[in-house]
This record gives structure tokens, C-alpha cells and sequence, in this order.
């Protein structure tokens, strides 16, 4: 096809057909009747008639086709990328981050920053670690990069705050200590292994 052709809109064998609109009307009563006779039209009554056939049957036959938020929630993708958790380490209950800073320098947007310090055995741990959620763009960077598996992205997607200071709080991600057998692990390093009871050792009684 040439130039020419392809500009040429009445190529092809499209047929155009030219809608009545009717004339237009003159003056103020002629344009009130317009008004009148396009709004309460047949086809208004008709829209009306499916949106009560469908409330009806939501109110007395029970056939709801919507979800009832926040008390039903629709399941999401296991890959989906929401609020961090932080996890624990299930033998101790400790936190499982070890303070290395790795999520906190692959962070592009800089939201997360963190303190470390040494406890009394001289082991570092993390005493200050938050998370920006207004800054946040949820990449998954942190959450890949971290060798212990102690953050990454758990199912909570409502991170809606009054204030800014609820969008990093550092408790509202920990794991508490009383739901740690339901804490659900993710493979990757760190992770317990299908098999881990039996390669545990078992001390002897006598030595």
C-alpha cells in the first residue's frame, strides 16, 4: 500500500452511515423539551429495571455478588508484594535480623533506616529499624537481598494511617512472640529445611 493509499481514510470497503440527530432546536421551551424527552427516555427505565432486578435478588434471595469488606477479603497472589513482616528465629523467638544493613543500602527510595548496638554478650543487635511506608514503593530489593529471611513481604495490604508516624512502626511488622507457630516461612537461605528434626543431634545423657 502506498502513501497516498494509506492516507486516503475511504480505503477498504468501511462503510459510513450518517445518524439523525434531528434539527436543532430553537429557543428556550424548544430546548427544555429536548432536555425532558432525552432524559426520561425508554432506555433510562430500562437501566432502572436491571439495578432493581439486581437488588432484589441481593436483598431476599440472597444472591450477593459483591464481598463485604473488611469482614470478607478476596485471597491474593502469594507473590504479591505488601506490608513487611519481620520474622523471628523459631527455636528462640529472637529477631532473626542480625543488624548487616544490606536492605537498608539496596533501599532506591531510602525509606528504611535502622540503628544497631551491643548487647551485654557483645553481639550486635538491631535496637532502632523502620520502614517508610509513604515512601515505600514495594520493589521486593530488601526483602531479596536479606541473608537471614528476617524481612519480607506478608500478606497485609492495609497500611492506611492518620498520621505519618503510623506508616513505621517497627512493632506493627514484628511477628509477636505468642503467633510464632503461625509465622509462615519462605524458602530461600536461611530458611528451615523440610527435614530439620532429623538432623538435629540429640545431646546424651551421660557424658
Amino acid at each position: 500500500m502506498s502513501l497516498e493509499q494509506f492516507k486516503n481514510r475511504n480505503v477498504g470497503t468501511q462503510t459510513y452511515r450518517k445518524l439523525d440527530v434531528g434539527q436543532k432546536p430553537e429557543g428556550a421551551l424548544c430546548q427544555f423539551k429536548q432536555v425532558i424527552r432525552r432524559t426520561f427516555s425508554g432506555e433510562l427505565f430500562v437501566g432502572l429495571g436491571v439495578t432493581m432486578k439486581a437488588m432484589l435478588k441481593a436483598l431476599f434471595a440472597n444472591d450477593m455478588h459483591t464481598v463485604k469488606y473488611p469482614f470478607e477479603k478476596m485471597p491474593i497472589s502469594p507473590r504479591y508484594r505488601a506490608i513487611h513482616d519481620m520474622l523471628r528465629l523459631l527455636e528462640s523467638g529472637s529477631y532473626r535480623c542480625i543488624g548487616c544493613g544490606l536492605c537498608e543500602k539496596i533501599c532506591i527510595s531510602n525509606c528504611i533506616s535502622m540503628d544497631t548496638r551491643y548487647d551485654e554478650n557483645q553481639r550486635k543487635e538491631v535496637s532502632e529499624y523502620t520502614i517508610n511506608f509513604g515512601r515505600c514503593i514495594f520493589c521486593g530489593y530488601c526483602a531479596e537481598v536479606c541473608p537471614e529471611l528476617a524481612i519480607v513481604h506478608g500478606p497485609r495490604y492495609e497500611n492506611a494511617a492518620q498520621q505519618r508516624a503510623g506508616f513505621s512502626l517497627f512493632e506493627d511488622m514484628l511477628t509477636p512472640i505468642d503467633k510464632l507457630n503461625l509465622q509462615q516461612e519462605y524458602d530461600g537461605f536461611g530458611a528451615v529445611s523440610p527435614n530439620a528434626d532429623d538432623n538435629i543431634k540429640q545431646t546424651p545423657l551421660a557424658y
